[in-house]
């Protein structure tokens, strides 16, 4: 647990934009400014002016309080979301994470990768994107263990999963609709959308989860993605 508080604090105090990353941090673990300012003894206004950065970045001791009370917050609710963090451990032979040190708006990440949504495009307006899972449709559907499905999310399923080898989104479709976690969005990687099946989008819409297909090369949609983490 220790090493994920460092990894988390370090996220915050490396960051660019400390406010939006300490944000990101609070709504991953789903606490309110309100709940959070009670544990560390400050005002939800305080916390408020970190997270638009109108107070100067937080010092090492003010990001290990907010990273303490998150876990704390967590724990005394039933410490699932920590148990999840510790079961996240990356199987890169089948994905690989990409998680983004801000909320990135959904629309904005589909524009970037000149995407083009097929299923659920009115999801996509308001929707907040907090990382991106690059799978690999044959060994995610032939070779990953259904008990480890989980760990594709990383820290939360508000994110993409992009699926890198299929010809019409069919299999990965039916993959998320048994999954036990849904994710915010799904990408397929260079499928024309008239090639997309039938079922994929009748499953996307079913699930209210939008459905994006992307033209971009795996390195440009790479470099798209890392740009924004």
């Amino acid at each position: 647990m220790e090493q994920l508080k460092v990894k988390i604090a370090g996220e915050i105090a490396l960051s660019s934009d400390p406010g939006n990353a300490m944000k990101k941090w609070r709504e991953v673990f789903g606490v309110s400014q309100s709940d959070l300012s009670q544990y560390l003894g400050i005002s939800p206004s305080t916390i408020s002016d970190y997270e638009s950065n109108r107070r100067k970045s937080p010092g090492i001791g003010v990001i290990k309080r907010f990273v303490d009370a998150l876990f704390q917050i967590d724990l005394k609710a039933g410490g699932e979301l920590i148990k999840r963090f510790k079961e996240a451990e990356p199987e890169q032979k089948f994905f690989e994470p990409i998680d983004f040190t801000k909320a990135v708006q959904a629309k904005e990440l589909i524009d970037s990768i000149k995407g083009l949504c097929v299923a659920c495009p009115r999801k996509v307006e308001d929707m907040a994107l907090y990382g991106c899972t690059i799978l690999d449709s044959i060994k995610i559907i032939l070779e990953l263990p259904y008990e480890s499905f989980v760990r594709i999310y990383s820290t939360t399923s508000q994110r993409a999963l992009l699926f890198t080898g299929t010809s019409t989104g069919r299999s990965p479709m039916v993959a998320v609709r048994l999954a036990p976690i849904k994710p915010a969005m799904v990408i397929l990687h260079q499928i024309e959308p008239e090639k997309v099946d039938k079922l994929a989008v009748k499953i996307a819409e079913s699930e209210g989860i939008p459905l994006v297909v992307t033209p971009l090369s795996l390195n440009e949609v790479k470099k798209k993605l890392e740009a924004s983490a």
